[in-house]
């Protein structure tokens, strides 16, 4: 092999675009997603909000890794920040810190405004983000429509971010027509497709109990996910608050892409170290395994019982339900152009083992035949087996992840207020209305997965 450089540096939607046949070469589909531009602007009335804050910051660390040309924000940004997470004192301070620009929108940048109720019917793509009780979605800007009230629960904004930039994405790339003219949405406390979003829900608890225990298992795309939601929780003492993270990799140029919590700095870091730290400044415990996770594992009677499985391969899987764990959440995302919208979350044990749910490894797309991959072997920057190691790299998007996070996380903590344990949630983002729940036959009622107590909050 002469050249492993693009495999570790390609942008996962830059991936896409070269893997659809979008663009004819890398620096085609670079440029095209440098043209992508995304603007933000924080309603007054939610400024103070930590769920709404919530979304703002979602929305910019997603945005800037999907959204090549800049994230502008612009709003009430002097606000103090009142969501639990170290970066700065102001909404303003965590906006730069994330990456965004504190400046007006850009000629022809579509627009998503955070929270709020409707606005005028602006020209071009304007979007708002909504969010009440255990549930998050994205309304047209003017829609004069809400989610009826509920209980604070942070992640509800954060999954309205992720639903919005899901959809900002769409529309730049002309995915769907009804971009930007429609209401999308779920429930965390009931997120099956019966459930309207948009009414209130009495069956929606207070945040009261959360997480104290938990081990993340891979600390890429979805392991970083998972964690942003657990540190947008309110804990009371967040140094109660213990997590082992389990991976064996370093950051790579093109981890940047899918990963919310790492950038530029972190290249060639360990995973575990760069994320522990992260974890740290939040004020939890960490500590740390850089092994590979596979039925050798064993889990020590001391340790977290609870998982939160972010692996990508179906050797790791299979060995989920066999080294101990009382409580397994894992989700797999798709991999290829047409599916990586796509996420299949598992809680285990269940009526199914691992081995026999991933008893056989899905096919990867066939995507060498496209110009792109052509163009690099014609002109020498690979040669055959360099080519066929960049078209097995998966397409992703921070956003499926942010998005199937709040789902898992929002397992353990349905576990904790005695809510409804899913087997199965199958979700596809370009028809989430589709969604497929099915409900745990097990009886977790004796788990003790150890748990923290929440800070006092108001309905919203």
């Amino acid at each position: 092999m002469t050249n492993f450089v693009p495999a570790e540096t390609l942008h996962r939607l830059v991936k896409h675009a070269i893997d659809s046949g979008a663009a004819e070469s890398i620096a085609e589909a670079e440029a095209l997603f440098k043209g992508y531009r995304l603007h933000l602007e924080m309603s007054a009335e939610a400024a103070a909000d930590p769920v709404q804050q919530a979304s703002l910051l979602t929305a910019v660390a997603l945005g800037r890794r999907v959204f090549l040309g800049g994230v502008t924000v612009s709003g009430s940004l002097g606000t103090g920040l009142t969501v639990p997470l170290p970066f700065g004192k102001t909404l303003a301070d965590a906006v730069q810190a994330l990456g965004g620009l504190l400046r007006g929108k850009a000629d022809g940048a579509p627009t998503v405004i955070i929270g709020g109720g409707p606005i005028q019917r602006r020209d071009g793509f304007c979007i708002r983000t909504a969010a009440a009780g255990w549930r998050g979605g994205i309304l047209p800007g003017h829609a004069d429509l809400g989610p009826g009230a509920g209980p604070v629960m942070p992640l509800a904004g954060m999954l309205a971010a992720a639903l919005a930039i899901n959809e900002v994405y769409l529309f730049l790339n002309g995915g769907a027509p009804a971009t930007g003219r429609r209401s999308v949405g779920l429930s965390l406390w009931r997120p099956g497709p019966e459930v309207d979003w948009l009414a209130p829900d009495d069956c929606e608890p207070t945040l009261t109990y959360l997480p104290s225990r938990l081990w993340l298992i891979g600390l890429g795309h979805l392991g970083q996910a998972y964690l942003w939601a657990l540190a947008l929780l309110p804990f009371a003492k967040p140094e109660n608050v213990a997590l082992v993270l389990q991976d064996i990799d370093v950051i790579s140029p093109s981890t940047e892409s899918t990963s919310i919590l790492s950038d530029a700095t972190l290249i060639g870091q360990k995973k575990t170290r760069a994320i522990a730290a992260w974890a740290e400044a939040r004020g939890f415990h960490t500590a740390i395994h850089e092994r590979l996770f596979d039925a050798s594992f064993r889990r020590q009677a001391d340790e977290p019982a609870v998982a939160l499985c972010g692996l990508d391969n179906a050797a790791g899987r299979r060995a989920l339900d066999q080294v101990g764990f009382d409580f397994i959440v894992e989700v797999g995302l798709g991999r290829g152009h047409r599916d990586f919208r796509t996420m299949r979350l598992h809680v285990l044990p269940g009526s199914r083992s691992a081995a026999e749910i991933w008893k056989v490894a899905p096919a990867a797309e066939t995507v060498e035949d496209r110009p792109a991959y052509s163009r690099l072997l014609v002109e020498g920057a690979l040669d055959r087996c360099g080519m066929t190691l960049l078209a097995g790299k998966a397409v992703g998007a921070p956003f499926v992840g942010a998005v199937a996070a709040t789902l898992a996380v929002s397992e353990v903590l349905r576990l904790l207020h005695g809510g409804p344990i899913h087997r199965l949630l199958d979700i596809d983002l370009l028809s989430l209305e589709q969604r497929v729940a099915s409900g745990h036959p097990g009886d977790f009622g004796r788990i003790n997965p150890g748990f923290a107590l929440a800070k006092c909050n108001r309905p919203v």
